[in-house]
């Protein structure tokens, strides 16, 4: 793949740097605004559009929520990446000498344990890759940067210290977004649909239209509400379930939402990310290791 990925935020950002593992190779475009990034697909400038739905720390980001179903994009895939915040200097420069830190407020959020072993001063920047332009722009090394290895290798940073995040499981779900949808087959397995809904305002409507996915079986593994028009009345919901529309189990239960909502609107059907059982499987394991520790088979030794 040769087309452009445009992401929101400045060269060396988070965006950025999942857009290039994502998909190796391939040129990104820094964009201002996540609108900006969405314009850039329409008009030809990119293909690809990857855009940051939630964190695992931080939880949602709202403007895509927002943003997505009215952007005439659809989902075509999803990418897990790991936020691996780095201590970034100049060249030269000394933890020791470090005076001030640089970052986007979340991600200043992320590293107060190193903040308070240091005893800097937390600086609040418009973004992480922004603050690592601003400190290279500076020049002083009591100034430092909390951004990614990518922001240093692109401003001529150094990387102080590597791995500062306080929580080793901080890590942001993308949308991969394109103008028109991937074709899949409901026999391919491994898939995921995310669509949005508006339930009528009825009593136990929400309660209605959810129960036909745990009557058919069919896993849901997101679901968010926010309000629309500004109306406190007009709540539409975001969802992401396993399966594909046409597979019996959620035809069934999309039908039965349907009878309950006021719209339901597809936005995408894409493969699961590898992340996720990667994930699910690195959780039974913590699981029976601890497990084992608190009730040891008895004629076992240690």
């Amino acid at each position: 793949m040769t087309t452009a990925i445009a992401f929101q935020g400045r060269p060396g950002a988070y965006s950025d740097l999942a857009c290039r593992t994502a998909f190796p190779g391939c040129p990104t475009l820094p964009c201002d605004t996540f609108e900006l990034a969405i314009e850039a697909v329409h008009d030809g400038r990119a293909g690809l559009a990857m855009l940051p739905c939630e964190n695992s720390l931080a939880g949602r980001v709202p403007d895509i929520h927002a943003l997505l179903p009215e952007s005439g994009l659809s989902i075509i895939g999803e990418h897990f990446q790991r936020v691996e915040h780095c201590l970034l200097g100049l060249p030269g420069a000394t933890i020791a000498g470090v005076r001030r830190v640089h970052s986007h407020a979340v991600a200043l959020g992320q590293v107060r344990r190193l903040v308070r072993e240091l005893g800097v001063a937390a600086v609040v920047e418009a973004d992480t890759a922004g603050s690592a332009q601003l400190v290279a722009a500076w020049g002083r090394p009591e100034d430092a940067a909390i951004a990614s290895a990518l922001a240093a290798e692109i401003y001529g940073l150094r990387v102080l210290r590597a791995n500062v995040e306080d929580a080793a499981h901080n890590t942001t779900r993308f949308y991969v977004a394109a103008l028109a949808p991937v074709a899949r087959e409901a026999s391919e397995p491994g898939l995921m649909t995310t669509f949005v809904f508006r339930v009528r305002n009825v009593p136990a409507a929400l309660f209605k239209a959810l129960g036909g996915f745990a009557t058919n079986g069919v896993n849901m593994t997101k679901l968010e509400s926010y309000m629309v028009d500004g109306q406190f009345t007009a709540t539409q919901f975001l969802c992401d379930v396993d399966g594909h529309p046409e597979q019996p189990g959620l035809r069934l239960a999309l039908e039965e939402l349907s009878f309950f909502s006021n719209e339901v609107r597809v936005l995408g059907v894409y493969p699961r990310a590898a992340f996720r059982q990667e994930s699910k499987q690195s959780f039974f394991e913590k699981e029976q290791k601890t497990l084992a520790t608190q009730h040891p088979q008895p004629g076992l030794s240690e």
